[in-house]
C-alpha cells in the first residue's frame, strides 16, 4: 500500500457520522426526563453515571493531563466545562421550550463556528470541493428543522437561542477535541470531560441551589442515557476525531439531526413534510459523500497543516490526521 493510498483511507468521517448517529437516538430518552426534571438536574444526574463508567482510566487520565502543555489544559477545562455541562445543560433546557426535533437539528450552525475555529487554532486548509458538501448539508438541515422554511417558529426564540447556544459550544469542542488529541489519547480526552464537567454541575447545582435527587424509577433511563449516546458515542467520536479533521468532522456531525428526525418520524410519531424530506436526503447525501471524498479522493476537501497533495509520484505529506509532534 502506498503512502497516499494510507493517508487516504485513514480518515475516519465515517465513524464520527457513526458517533454523531448515536447522539440522535438520546431524544427518546432526554426529553421525558427533561419534562419531568430541571435540566441542570438531568446533566448532573447523567455526569455522575458517566464518570462511575469512566473512572477506573480517571487517575491515568490525570496524570496524562499534568504532563500536558499549558494549551491542551486550557482546552480540556472549555471541553468539560462549556461543550459538556453547559452545552448539554442549553440542549436538556430547549426541550422544554420546543418540540424533541427542532432542537436537535438546529446544531446544523456548528459548522459555520467549526469552520472558522479550525482554521485559527488547527491551521486547517478547507479548499472549494468543502462547500459542494456543505452548502447542501446546511441548506438540507434547514429544510429538515422547519416544516416551513420560510417562516421558522419555533417555539419562541429562547428555544431556538439555547439550541444555538449549544451547537456553538459543541462546534468549539470539536475542535479543541481533535486540537488535545495531539497530546491525549481519545479514552483519556473523554474521561477528562465527563469528570470536568462533572465538578462543573455540581458548583453549578450547589450555587443555584438545584435539586439533585433523581426518582429511583428514572435511574434505569438515565443510565442508558449516559452509556449509549453519552459514553460509547463519545468514545468512538474521540477515536475518530484523532485521524479526522474538524472542519470534516463538525459535517459528518449531522448525522446527529439527521437521525434525530428519522427518531421523531418513526419512533415520536412525527411527520415530516415535503420539504423537510428533501432537507433529510440532501443531509444524508452530503455526509455520505464527503465520507466516501476524503476516503478516496488524493485531493481531500479538508487538508491538515501536514498534509500536502504528492507532487512527485511516490512521495506523500504526512497522514491525514497524525497528530504531529507535541507542542
Amino acid at each position: 500500500m502506498s503512502p497516499l493510498t494510507s493517508r487516504a483511507t485513514g480518515d475516519r468521517t465515517w465513524l464520527v457520522a457513526v458517533a454523531a448517529s448515536l447522539w440522535g437516538f438520546s431524544s427518546l430518552l432526554r426529553e421525558p426526563l427533561a419534562r419531568q426534571l430541571p435540566a441542570l438536574s438531568v446533566v448532573l444526574a447523567e455526569h455522575v453515571v458517566l464518570v462511575l463508567l469512566v473512572s477506573p482510566w480517571l487517575i491515568p487520565a490525570v496524570r496524562a493531563l499534568v504532563r500536558s502543555s499549558v494549551r491542551t489544559k486550557l482546552a480540556v477545562l472549555v471541553i468539560g466545562a462549556g461543550s459538556s455541562a453547559l452545552a448539554t445543560t442549553l440542549f436538556t433546557a430547549a426541550f422544554r421550550l420546543g418540540d424533541p426535533i427542532t432542537p436537535q437539528v438546529l446544531q446544523k450552525l456548528q459548522p459555520v463556528l467549526a469552520l472558522v475555529l479550525a482554521a485559527v487554532l488547527l491551521g486547517e486548509r478547507v479548499g472549494p470541493r468543502f462547500g459542494l458538501f456543505a452548502v447542501p448539508a446546511l441548506v438540507g438541515s434547514w429544510l429538515l428543522a422547519f416544516p416551513d422554511p420560510l417562516a421558522a417558529q419555533p417555539r419562541g426564540l429562547a428555544a431556538a437561542g439555547l439550541a444555538f447556544g449549544a451547537a456553538a459550544l459543541w462546534a468549539a469542542g470539536t475542535v479543541l477535541g481533535r486540537m488535545v488529541s495531539a497530546e491525549l489519547s481519545f479514552l483519556h480526552v473523554t474521561t477528562l470531560r465527563f469528570s470536568v464537567g462533572l465538578v462543573t454541575l455540581a458548583t453549578f447545582a450547589a450555587a443555584t441551589g438545584t435539586p439533585v435527587s433523581v426518582p429511583i424509577e428514572l435511574v434505569p433511563r438515565l443510565v442508558l442515557l449516559a452509556a449509549i449516546p453519552g459514553l460509547l458515542a463519545l468514545t468512538l467520536y474521540y477515536h475518530a476525531l484523532r485521524r479526522t479533521p474538524a472542519s470534516n468532522a463538525t459535517l459528518a456531525e449531522l448525522a446527529f439531526p439527521l437521525t434525530a428526525a428519522l427518531v421523531g418520524l418513526t419512533l415520536l410519531d412525527g411527520r415530516l413534510g415535503t420539504s423537510q424530506w428533501v432537507g433529510l436526503t440532501l443531509v444524508l447525501a452530503s455526509v455520505v459523500l464527503l465520507a466516501l471524498h476524503e476516503n478516496r479522493s488524493s485531493r481531500p476537501a479538508v487538508r491538515h497543516p501536514r498534509q500536502r497533495v504528492p507532487q512527485v509520484a511516490g512521495t506523500s505529506g504526512s497522514p491525514a490526521g497524525r497528530s504531529g509532534s507535541t507542542r
